[in-house]
């Protein structure tokens, strides 16, 4: 069996501007783990979870966590077909921006974290149901609701 140094903490990357204090203590228990093969990365939508946290992604050396995946899987993550066949760092950055020198991209159109958009979403993306005038909660919670749709975060 090979011997796994535990001596040195391995680096968190991050795809987001601001993490919770809870996820990002999950994130440097996890980086301190010896098995952790790497790094530690916390995509767009991380949020505090159990031990790990939501959004959360790390490869291990020799050791399989099957909780680790998390209860939230899935949060913010899909699939889209393109007609780009390959990328490399400048075309990444590009796409996603939000850097000095990339401006634009996904990241000035998708608020994540706690963030949302500054105005209301067009009901065509969030259909009104018909409800109970006696439930003015759900009325509150759809209005709140339409400057969330289209965002990676903790619906806030």
């Amino acid at each position: 069996m090979e011997k796994v140094d535990s001596s040195e903490s391995k680096p968190i990357k991050m795809w987001l501007n601001n993490v919770e204090e809870g996820a990002m203590q999950q994130a440097r228990n996890l980086a301190n783990l010896p098995f952790i093969f790497r790094h530690v990365a916390l995509m767009g939508d991380t949020h505090q979870g159990y031990g790990m946290p939501i959004g959360g992604v790390m490869a291990t050396r020799k050791v399989i966590i099957p909780n680790a995946i998390g209860v939230d899987i899935g949060c913010g993550v899909r699939c889209v077909k393109t007609s780009l066949e390959e990328l490399n760092q400048e075309a990444i950055k590009r796409i996603f921006g939000g850097s000095k020198e990339h401006k634009g991209g996904i990241r000035s159109k998708v608020p994540v974290g706690s963030s949302h958009h500054s105005k209301k979403q067009g009901e065509e993306w969030l259909p009104r149901i018909p409800i109970n005038e006696s439930l003015p909660i759900v009325e509150q919670q759809y209005e709140n609701a339409r400057k969330q749709i289209g965002t990676l975060g903790g619906g806030k």
